[in-house]
């Protein structure tokens, strides 16, 4: 598994024009491939009198899932050139869509890589993008008279504590890096005199 990876942190468009054909360019993230189909389809619906609209997208932590469209463009000068840039940036879980209002001045091949793959840098730079890092997520049972000095301690220690449960114990979930693990149950063992509960949960992503 990838150790982390970017993506955008919502949807939004970014315009530019080429010799006088405009070209926006509509980012969203998007979990599943049927996400980012809707969107493509969503986009296509807001403009029905577009030229074309090219799209591509990027699933998947370690991007194993990557497709593209032309959308009537000669072949490799729009889908190709969008998802290299998404690669590129080593983007993930996100889909981009360039809408095309041509202007009447043909670019030729080599204009049209760089006016769509140069659509989707611009809109990654204007919209921003984040990194989202691997951890493990892991649950602590501690009773009430320790917790709060525990999550004080926590946080001074810079861990991640993801959530706080008040029952008949306080439960608390933190995100660590996997090589801290080890390391972490003897810092806990040790700050809660060895009458905290420790259980080991899944990987996950979350903001670096």
């Amino acid at each position: 598994m990838q150790d982390e990876y970017r993506t955008v942190a919502h949807e939004g468009v970014h315009e530019t024009e080429v010799n006088r054909s405009r070209f926006l360019c509509a980012l969203a993230p998007a979990a599943t491939e049927q996400e980012a189909q809707e969107f493509i389809a969503r986009i296509r619906k807001e403009h029905p009198t577009a030229t074309h609209n090219c799209w591509a997208y990027v699933i998947g932590a370690d991007g194993s899932v990557q497709k593209a469209s032309d959308d009537g463009e000669p072949g490799g000068t729009a889908g190709l050139p969008m998802l290299q840039m998404l690669t590129r940036r080593e983007m993930r879980y996100v889909v981009a869509v360039v809408t095309r209002y041509y202007g009447g001045v043909k670019l030729g091949a080599g204009g049209l890589i760089r006016a769509y793959g140069g659509a989707v840098g611009e809109a990654l730079d204007t919209l921003g993008t984040l990194t989202k890092r691997r951890f493990r997520l892991v649950t602590v049972t501690v009773d009430h008279q320790r917790a709060g000095k525990l999550q004080n301690d926590l946080r001074t220690a810079g861990r991640d504590v993801r959530d706080m449960r008040y029952g008949e114990a306080v439960t608390l979930e933190i995100g660590l890096p996997d090589a801290d693990v080890e390391d972490f149950r003897g810092w806990l063992a040790d700050a809660t005199a060895g009458t905290a509960g420790l259980e080991i949960g899944a990987e996950a992503y979350g903001d670096a």
